[in-house]
């Protein structure tokens, strides 16, 4: 799939190339960006390179993963975080972010959640988009619940972060917390009088 590009009211998500890896492994740099997520510690300019120039190229080629970086509207257009969306199997994709140190607070990553999911919902084919972060991430889990995930519950030792197997939230989106269809029938679980 040829990469594509979104906007929002702040933003623009496009893909991320050469001409961005300086700006990508700066950010990265950022302690809390090692700590929560899987990138390598330490973040080298190598890593950011072959992220940039071959991962995210990758990705997009053979459809398993759909990275945008998130760029601030306007002349300056500072990278603001990135996003990937990573298919698991037919349906479901897995949403992953982070956000730079100077523009967290200010909504930018929940506004590109949104914004990526309806994509990933009108245009390929998602039913399902799974949120997971490890136990204690505080600020993924307040970026999902206001994009709208429902969080479902913990799952010991599903990520393994390092070298090292951590317990994880998780939590979902479907097309109908959105008011859009799904490209399967949804019968969810009927529950008994009383739960």
């Amino acid at each position: 799939m040829e990469p594509v590009t979104l906007t929002t009211d702040r933003l623009v998500l496009r893909t991320v190339g050469r001409r961005d890896t300086d700006a990508v492994y700066a950010a990265a740099q950022d302690p809390d960006i090692q700590r929560w997520t899987t990138i390598p510690s330490p973040y080298l300019p190598e890593h950011a390179e072959g992220f940039t120039e071959q991962m995210v190229p990758d990705g997009w080629a053979d459809g398993s993963m759909f990275t945008f970086g998130l760029f601030l509207s306007g002349p300056a257009g500072d990278l603001a975080g990135m996003l990937g969306i990573t298919r698991r199997s037919l349906g479901e994709a897995e949403v992953g972010y982070w956000g730079t140190k100077e523009h967290r607070g200010y909504g930018y990553v929940t506004e590109a959640v949104r914004a990526a999911a309806r994509w990933a919902f009108t245009e390929v084919a998602v039913d399902r988009l799974e949120w997971r972060a490890e136990v204690g991430n505080h600020a993924s889990r307040a970026v999902a619940e206001r994009a709208g995930f429902t969080v479902e519950g913990l799952l010991r030792s599903a990520i393994n972060n390092k070298g090292v197997r951590r317990d994880c939230w998780v939590g979902s989106l479907l097309p109908s917390d959105l008011g859009l269809p799904s490209t399967a029938p949804y019968l969810p679980a009927r529950r008994p009088h009383g739960e």
